[in-house]
């Protein structure tokens, strides 16, 4: 039997795993339909927004100028906003 489409997009959809993303990467992750600007200012909003997300991040050394965000920061935004 065939599998239906959705099975078949289902199983191509892979999670994201917890390594070092740069900002854009990642914040294209949360918000593919928009352009890469207007990404990156919306991850930055619900970081700042999140009180305990941002106060976890600042304890990890973060840095609002960095580009890169640790594994520790990942796990931690993928934590308290969920995967993209």
């Amino acid at each position: 039997m065939k599998n239906s489409i959705c099975e078949t997009v289902e199983d191509e959809v892979e999670e994201l795993s917890v390594h070092p993303y740069s900002k854009s990467e990642l914040a294209r992750a949360y918000a593919p339909e928009i352009g890469d600007r207007s990404a990156l200012n919306r991850l930055s909003r619900w970081m700042h927004r999140n009180e305990d997300l941002y106060s976890a991040l600042l304890q990890t050394g973060y840095r609002p100028t960095q580009q890169i965000f640790t594994c520790k920061q990942v796990g931690l935004i993928f934590e308290y906003l969920g995967r993209p």
